[in-house]
């Protein structure tokens, strides 16, 4: 395992080289004195610039909500972000909104912790507002968690969430988005058994790897492919001197966005190359498609290396959520004890993340809920991020999600 610092503050001098070799050129070549030359070099380079600058600078910002208002009803009302419960790795806020009768939906949307910020929800947060109390998992940088706040796994990650739902109480429906839905499942089941008064509704898993080999994928492959030491060596580091998290063993935002550039190079130094001529022609805006997306798509933040093992050693390799044998210390979590939370799960025909029957594989592990309280959609054409945020979402699942919550609101 790397141990030394040396790596992460190194990927960190080469994020802070490009942010400067980015504003050096967009000082130099915006120059005047070049707009005497008929050449559209300089106007390129200074373009150049921009993007490099601006890139590079969003890697290490944490976005902002930037959600103020919406519209229900046909009045507009203003949205305050509450912290209601604060833990050192993650904490459940909640977008409060001024209205006069609060909507009788409330849901728990919980986040990934996938190297991206809860924010990467923003658009599902926006399309559930108008009609739902929205509460969502906000998952903190490890970086700025010092290490006298202790570990954190799966099993710490599944009892957040025990804790998060305690606090909502029975009457919530939650939504897990991704790398969290087997947690998700298993937070309920052990709720269902420790603590049924306070188990949901409602759970709708969209895109989770519940059982990773039903469908090959490069994620899963990958996972198989390399070993658990191989790993350690070669993605684990130290946080360096300038953060909180001083000496904390993490699996880095910046290997997780390199990852995921490499998935699909190509489309990015295309999207790169185009934003580059946008600006040097005086086409590109402040909050255009490129910089809105990227703005969120480049700020990464670090996972503790426990977390990171632990998901690649026990969900994706020993299979534990796949073949019911979770457990959180001592204690078995069984799938058969939910019997009073419907589930529904949520597939891409495209997703090349999480591929149609890893997410489904979870109603054949509720041998113990009824299946009137079980249900499945496949969305055609729907890649990963439509499921959750595009236009699938938006037209065709979100309804369906919603009609999901209102059959299963009634009392028990």
């Amino acid at each position: 395992m790397n141990k030394n610092f040396a790596t992460y503050d190194m990927f960190e001098s080469f994020r802070q080289g490009g942010e400067l070799m980015g504003a050096t050129a967009k000082a130099f070549w915006s120059n005047p004195i070049f707009g005497l030359t008929p050449s559209p070099l300089p106007a390129s380079f200074a373009a150049w610039g921009v993007v490099a600058e601006r890139a590079f600078s969003r890697m290490v910002a944490k976005p902002d909500w930037n959600i103020e208002t919406v519209v229900t009803a046909g009045r507009e009302y203003v949205v305050k972000v509450e912290k209601l419960v604060e833990k050192p790795f993650g904490d459940l806020i909640q977008f409060k909104v001024d209205r006069p009768t609060p909507p009788n939906r409330r849901v728990l949307l919980i986040a990934p912790m996938s190297g991206h910020y809860a924010t990467l929800l923003r658009k599902t947060v926006i399309s559930l507002l108008p009609n739902c109390d929205v509460f969502i998992t906000d998952w903190h940088n490890a970086r700025d968690i010092p290490v006298s706040k202790g570990k954190f796994d799966i099993e710490d990650f599944t009892l957040y969430l025990v804790d998060f739902l305690k606090y909502l109480g029975r009457d919530t429906h939650v939504i897990a988005v991704c790398q969290p839905a087997p947690l998700a499942l298993a937070a309920t089941a052990y709720l269902a058994e420790q603590s049924p008064d306070h188990q949901p509704r409602s759970l709708t898993l969209i895109g989770g790897p519940i059982d990773p080999d039903a469908a090959a994928t490069d994620v899963t492959d990958f996972g198989r492919r390399v070993t658990m030491g191989q790993l350690e060596r070669s993605v684990i580091q130290r946080v360096g001197v300038k953060h909180k998290g001083f000496g904390r063993l993490v699996y880095p935002g910046s290997v997780q966005l390199a990852s995921f550039i490499s998935m699909n190079p190509e489309t990015h130094a295309k999207a790169f190359t185009n934003q580059i001529n946008a600006v040097a022609t005086g086409k590109a805006e402040e909050h255009d498609r490129h910089n809105k997306f990227y703005d969120e798509y480049l700020a990464v933040m670090d996972m503790t290396a426990e977390f990171y093992l632990s998901t690649v050693e026990r969900i994706f390799k020993g299979r534990d959520i796949a073949d019911n044998r979770f457990y959180i210390g001592d204690h078995k979590v069984d799938f058969s004890k939910i019997t009073q939370t419907a589930v529904k799960t949520v597939e891409g025909m495209e997703d090349d993340i999480t591929a149609p029957g890893q997410c489904v594989a979870a109603l054949a592990l509720l041998t113990g809920l009824p299946d009137s309280m079980k249900a499945s959609h496949l969305e055609p054409g729907g890649g990963h991020y439509g499921i959750f945020s595009g236009s699938s979402w938006q037209k065709n699942i979100r309804p369906l999600v919603i009609d999901f919550i209102d059959a299963n609101s009634g009392k028990s």
